[in-house]
C-alpha cells in the first residue's frame, strides 16, 4: 500500500505503475505468441502468468487500495483452490473447468462494474462513457456468468447436451439483446433510475441462459471459446470502469484471442458464427448398440488380428477423439506407438480442430503422454497423407471422420471439413458401440468394407493391442 512508501517517492508511484503495467503487457503478448506452438506453449503460459503476477503486485501499490487483509485472503483462498483443481481435475473434465473459469471471470467483471456504480453517492457524477462501460460490463459479464454455467451443465451432463429450443427463441434472444443495448443508453441518460439498472442485470442473466441452451452437440467447443472471449471483453469493460489500463489490455487480449479461436473453429466446421449461435444444431443421441444395424453389417476385429495389421504396416495414422480422453488411454496409446516405431512403422497423429470438447484438447492430452510434437499434424496436413496410409486407428472420434459431411447435403454437418480417413487403405474404429457421436449423427464409415470395429473401452482395447504386439 502506498502509505507504507516514503513520501518522497509517492509522486512517482502512478507513473511507475503505468510503466510496470507496460512491462506486464509485454509478458502477456509474448506469452500469447509462444502459445502458438506446442513446443513453446509451456514457456508462454509461464510468461503470461509472470505478467499477471507483476500486475497484481504492482496494483497493490495503487493509492486506491484500502485493505490488504481482504486482498491477501483472496490470494490465499483463490491460490489454494486453483492448486487443488490443477492437481485433482482430470483431463476429461478440463472443458467443464474452463467453462466454470469463464463464468467466474464474467461474474467478477460484472461485480466490479456493479460495485463501482453502487459506491457512488451521486451517479450523475459519472461521465457518459463510464456509464456506458458500466452498463456493458454488467451486460457482458452477467450473460457470460449464466451462459458459462449452462455450458458447464451441458458438458457435465446435468443438462441435456442436445440443442434445447422452442419456436421464437431466436427472436426473443435478438430482441432481448437489442432491448438491453437500448436500456444501457437510457441508463446513461438517467443513471439515477435504479429500476433500469436492475432490468439490465436481470435481462443479461436471462440472455446468458437462453443463448446457450439452444446450442449443443459438436458446437460446444465453439461455445466454450466464444464464452472465453466474452469473459475477456467483460474484464476489459471492468478495466474501463475502474480506470485500470492493465485490466483493459489483458481483457482485450483474452477477448481478441478467444474471438480469433472461435473464428478458426467455425471455419473448421464450415459454418458461420451466427449459424452456431442461432442454428440449434445437435441431434438426439441414440442408435444401435449391436454389431448390426438393420441390413447394414459391420466387421469386427480382435487385438491379435489388429496387431498383425499394424505391425506389418508401413504407415499408421491415429485419429484421436474425446473417447480417448474419457478412457485416459493416451499413455498406453504412446506405448503402442513406440512398439510400432521400433518395428519400423511410421506413426503420425491427425488432429481435427474441433476434436474433443475444447479447442486444443487433443494436443494437450497427447502432450501429457509426451507424444513428440512433430508427430501431431493438423487436419490440412494429415489429409494429404491418408491416401498413402495403410491403417488409420480412430480412437474415440466419430463426428470428425463422418463422411456424410462430404456426401449428404441434408446432414447438419454437411460441408464441415473432416479427416479424410476413408481414403486410407484400412480404418479401424475403437468404440464401445455403434451409437452416434456427440452430434447425434449415424456414421456410415462403421459399415464401410474397408473398416473394422474394435468394440470396447479404448484403454482396455489398446492394452490388449499392446500385449498382442509382443507376440507378433
Amino acid at each position: 500500500m502506498s502509505q507504507f512508501l516514503p513520501e518522497a517517492i509517492l509522486p512517482f508511484v502512478p507513473d511507475a505503475i503505468q510503466i510496470i503495467y507496460l512491462i506486464a503487457t509485454f509478458f502477456f503478448i509474448r506469452g500469447l505468441k509462444l502459445l502458438n506452438s506446442p513446443a513453446t506453449a509451456r514457456k508462454g503460459n509461464q510468461l503470461a502468468a509472470l505478467g499477471m503476477f507483476i500486475g497484481i503486485v504492482v496494483t497493490l501499490f495503487d493509492q486506491q487500495i484500502i485493505s490488504f487483509e481482504w486482498i491477501i485472503a483472496g490470494i490465499l483462498i483463490g491460490g489454494l483452490i486453483g492448486a487443488v483443481l490443477a492437481k485433482k481435475v482430470a483431463m476429461t473434465a478440463m472443458p467443464e473447468l474452463v467453462a466454470v473459469f469463464n463464468g467466474f471471470g464474467g461474474g467478477a467483471s460484472a461485480l466490479v462494474a456493479w460495485g463501482e456504480f453502487s459506491r457512488l453517492v451521486d451517479p450523475t457524477t459519472m461521465s457518459p462513457d463510464s456509464l456506458v462501460t458500466t452498463g456493458l460490463g454488467i451486460f457482458i459479464g452477467s450473460l457470460t456468468f449464466t451462459g458459462s454455467f449452462i455450458a458447464f451443465g451441458k458438458l457435465k451432463g446435468f443438462i441435456s447436451g442436445n440443442a434445447i429450443t422452442f419456436p421464437g427463441l431466436n427472436v426473443i434472444n435478438i430482441g432481448s439483446m437489442i432491448a438491453v443495448l437500448g436500456l444501457i443508453g437510457f441508463f446513461t441518460f438517467d443513471p439515477t433510475n435504479q429500476t433500469i439498472f436492475w432490468i439490465i442485470l436481470g435481462l443479461s442473466l436471462l440472455i446468458g441462459v437462453t443463448s446457450v441452451i439452444p446450442i449443443g452437440g459438436a458446437d460446444m467447443p465453439v461455445v466454450i471459446s466464444l464464452l472465453n472471449s466474452y469473459s475477456g471483453l467483460a474484464a476489459s469493460m471492468a478495466g474501463f470502469v475502474i480506470g485500470n489500463n492493465l485490466l483493459i489490455i489483458a481483457g482485450a487480449l483474452v477477448g481478441a484471442a478467444g474471438l480469433i479461436l472461435t473464428q478458426i473453429m467455425c471455419k473448421a466446421m464450415n459454418r458461420s458464427l451466427a449459424n452456431v449461435i442461432f442454428g440449434a444444431f445437435g441431434g438426439d443421441s441414440g442408435g444401435s448398440d449391436s454389431g448390426e444395424d438393420g441390413d447394414k453389417t459391420v466387421r469386427e476385429t480382435s487385438a491379435e488380428d489388429l496387431a498383425i495389421q499394424v505391425a506389418y504396416a508401413s504407415k499408421v495414422v491415429i485419429a484421436p477423439g474425446y473417447g480417448l480422453a474419457v478412457a485416459q488411454a493416451q499413455h498406453i496409446l504412446k506405448e503402442v506407438a513406440m512398439k510400432l516405431e521400433a518395428r519400423g512403422v511410421q506413426v503420425k497423429y491427425g488432429i481435427h480442430p474441433v476434436a474433443g470438447r475444447m479447442p486444443g484438447h487433443m494436443n494437450v492430452l497427447l502432450a501429457e503422454a509426451d507424444v513428440p510434437y512433430d508427430q501431431l499434424l493438423d487436419m490440412d496436413q494429415i489429409n494429404q497423407e491418408f491416401k498413402t496410409t495403410d491403417v488409420v486407428l480412430i480412437i474415440g472420434a466419430n463426428d470428425v471422420v463422418n463422411p456424410v459431411a462430404k456426401t449428404e447435403p441434408g446432414s447438419p454437418i454437411y460441408g464441415m471439413p473432416i479427416l479424410n480417413v476413408d481414403e486410407a487403405k484400412r480404418t479401424v474404429i475403437f468404440k464401445r458401440s455403434l451409437s452416434p457421436g456427440y452430434a447425434g449423427i449415424d456414421n456410415p464409415l462403421f459399415y464401410d468394407e474397408k473398416n473394422q470395429m474394435f468394440f470396447g473401452d479404448a484403454k482396455k482395447s489398446l492394452q490388449a493391442l499392446n500385449e498382442a504386439l509382443n507376440d507378433v
